[in-house]
């Protein structure tokens, strides 16, 4: 961190800012039902989570041998996600609090999410964290998404600020390695417990390796706030 310079803070959406996995996994089961494919549980689906619904629905697509196109499997899982999301999208409540402090305090923030524009957009306006946070990019965006650095570093361009000034904040592993390939600290919150040792956890900056219970606005917002 840059001696004198106020930190931004980049946020992931999904799993970190806000309990969107339920609906995520909801709408990936519906799509793959529509094809045949039965059996796909919360825990195939927590193997997907901190990588993109693109890179996902790639995977799922030749796993399943499914013959839909990506982009009709991509647009379906939209559609849905984002009734979902509209109906119901849950922001952990310390994580509202980080936000709101931040704000208070004039910290630049951005979201940079795996999730497509349409949804992120319409996350952050049903929750109101838009009030807070208007820099937002889509991995439909860049060139390559997480565990590669590309939406991090755009988000950094759109910021203004030098990738060595940003702190992510995360919960899962590619999200975690995608921040340190950016040059980036990162303050780690596991949305899956089990992955707290995994070496991206391990090499963050703060790990609060119980998730969201472990995790508090207080801590975050003095650790960040100490590095200005």
């Amino acid at each position: 961190m840059s001696p004198a310079r106020t930190p931004s803070v980049i946020f992931d959406l999904d799993g970190t800012l806000v309990d969107s996995e339920p609906n995520y996994y909801e709408a990936g089961r519906r799509v793959l039902a529509s094809h045949g494919v039965t059996g796909f549980d919360w825990d195939e689906h927590t193997s997907f989570i901190g990588i993109g619904t693109r890179e996902t629905l790639e995977i799922l697509r030749a796993r399943y041998t499914i013959d839909a196109p990506l982009d009709e499997l991509l647009a379906a899982k939209n559609r849905i996600y984002l009734e979902l999301a509209r109906a119901s999208t849950d922001v952990f409540p310390e994580m509202r609090k980080f936000v709101e402090g931040l704000a208070a305090d004039g910290v630049p923030m951005a979201v940079a999410s795996g999730s497509s524009r349409a949804a992120i957009d319409a996350v952050l306006a049903g929750t109101g964290l838009d009030a807070h946070i208007r820099v937002t990019v889509s991995a439909e965006e860049v060139g390559r998404g997480k565990p590669e650095p590309d939406v991090f570093l755009e988000a950094a361009r759109r910021l203004g600020a030098d990738p060595a000034d940003c702190v992510v904040v995360e919960d899962a592993p590619p999200g975690a390695a995608a921040a340190k390939a950016a040059g980036m600290r990162c303050i780690a919150v596991p949305y899956v417990p089990a992955t707290a040792a995994d070496p991206a956890f391990l090499a963050a900056d703060l790990l609060f390796a119980g998730g969201q219970r472990e995790f508090t606005a207080e801590t975050a917002h003095a650790w960040t706030t100490s590095l200005r």
